[in-house]
């Protein structure tokens, strides 16, 4: 979609290095049992690797997705000079679940649309372990790292397995949402399914999409900044521009990964208690935040953060959830720096 094209744009006009081409590859994982006891069927997993393991596999970083994001998007941020270097570390891209390159409600054959099960962010981490130790028969992690939903995997990943992760990257993710960032989910996925075009999930074209569009508009920069950026006269033709990117991505795999991020809550399995889940942690851990990020509030982040000991960087601008973009070269040091330690 658009908004997090913008989001990638930003880091690629700041960094003039070309990535590594990857190839995408698949792994499959067979009938994939999910946390609620159902299982997605023929499940895939969506990947790319970039770089050299070396003889000792100690230099491997997971990369997942963002929301609505995919592995093609992620790559112009691997390279020499980029956001992680794959000279240095051998970078592994995945395809969340449900982004529709991956098994998804958009492209499953046994489980199509909303016969599609409900899924979670531990579920994704767990695909992800999979594809790890069993296709790519790695048993460590230098690192993980990921950017809005994928910081949240970045977060579940260092409580479900504490063992397997050295250091650890959240960027404007959370350890489990905030009223507020709830409040917005759940309205994202009424106007999905208020739309008439949507017919239960059963449509034959792709809803417009268009009170969704909305709702992402408000809520992905600050309005100072989208002001500044977007005139009174422009408005409409921005409108219809960033509708035709925001229905560009499956209705039905909006509501899901919308569904995964809204049940995410990585001191679930610990009766609830976030100290007890920031106990579980081994990791090294740099959680970076925007203070004016009003789709993943940072409160949660920054309170799981206090509970860990560990470092923050907070983006300052008016950004709002973009602002890792907006604050490149932050981001990029603050990377560097953890995974120099």
């Amino acid at each position: 979609m658009k908004l997090f094209r913008l989001f990638l744009l930003a880091f690629v006009f700041h960094l003039a290095a070309f990535a590594q081409d990857g190839q995408q590859q698949f792994a499959s994982l067979g009938d994939f049992k999910l946390e609620s006891g159902e299982a997605i069927r023929d499940c895939r997993l969506g990947y790319r690797t970039f770089g050299q393991l070396n003889s000792d596999k100690s230099n491997a970083i997971l990369f997942p997705t963002w929301f609505t994001g995919t592995t093609a998007q992620l790559v112009e941020l691997v390279g020499p000079g980029k956001i992680v270097d794959s000279s240095k570390y051998y970078v592994i891209l995945v395809d969340a679940l449900g982004d529709g390159i991956s098994t998804s409600p958009s492209n499953s054959q046994a489980q199509p649309r909303m016969k599609f099960p409900k899924f979670g962010i531990r579920d994704m981490v767990v695909s992800q372990h999979q594809l790890l130790a069993q296709v790519l028969h790695i048993d460590h992690l230098k690192a993980v790292m990921g950017i809005s939903m994928g910081g949240m995997q970045t977060f579940q990943w260092i409580v479900s397995y504490p063992d397997f992760v050295d250091k650890a990257i959240p960027i404007v993710g959370s350890p489990r949402l905030a009223p507020f960032d709830l409040m917005l989910w759940k309205a994202e996925n009424d106007a999905i399914m208020g739309d008439p075009a949507w017919k239960n999930g059963d449509y034959s074209e792709q809803p417009a999409l268009t009170l969704l569009t909305a709702f992402e508009g408000l809520a992905i920069e600050t309005p100072d900044k989208f002001n500044a950026d977007t005139t009174r006269e422009k408005l409409p033709e921005w409108f219809a521009q960033t509708q035709k990117e925001v229905a560009a991505f499956d209705a039905n795999n909006h509501i899901r990964q919308a569904q995964a991020m809204m049940a995410h809550d990585v001191s679930a399995t610990v009766g609830g208690s976030m100290e007890r889940a920031a106990a579980e942690v081994k990791a090294q851990v740099l959680v970076i935040v925007s203070v004016s990020d009003h789709m993943v509030t940072p409160g949660p982040a920054l309170e799981f953060a206090q509970l860990l000991h560990a470092e923050v960087l907070e983006l300052r601008d008016n950004c709002g959830h973009l602002a890792p973009g907006c604050e490149i070269g932050k981001v990029g040091a603050g990377v560097t720096g953890l995974l120099a330690k």
